[in-house]
């Protein structure tokens, strides 16, 4: 398994919990294995438009370090490999959940802003 320099030190909660889900692609990684339940690489990567097999792949090494994402390999031909959340990326989840409503309130707020500006 890959080891990491993330590790700290950290000044605070915030700074650690931030340094799990440092990247572009993570917390939609955790958005779609939360929403979708296990899924396959070639999935994942349709469900994320945008993302590179190199990203891809390098994120969700990371978050089976930290304990967020299991990773399954089955024993068969061709060999099928699956990647769902563990209940360590399932917390997670739900902790950044008031973060996505926060999110979305702005989305809204700056889409009729810009509806006004237009009018």
């Amino acid at each position: 398994m890959v080891t990491s320099a993330r590790r700290g030190p950290y000044v605070c909660g915030i700074d650690a919990g931030m340094d799990v889900v440092s990247g572009k692609w993570k917390s939609l990684i955790l958005w779609e294995l939360n929403n979708h339940g296990a899924r396959r690489f070639g999935e994942l990567r349709r469900g994320l438009p945008g993302v590179s097999e190199k990203m891809l792949i390098q994120h969700l090494r990371e978050m089976e370090e930290d304990g967020l994402v299991h990773r399954e390999v089955y024993r068969e031909v061709p060999p099928r490999v699956e990647y769902s959340l563990t209940e360590h990326g399932t917390s997670l989840n739900e902790a950044l959940r008031p973060l996505g409503e926060w999110g979305k309130r702005r989305h809204e707020r700056l889409a009729a802003k810009d509806t006004l500006e237009s009018a």
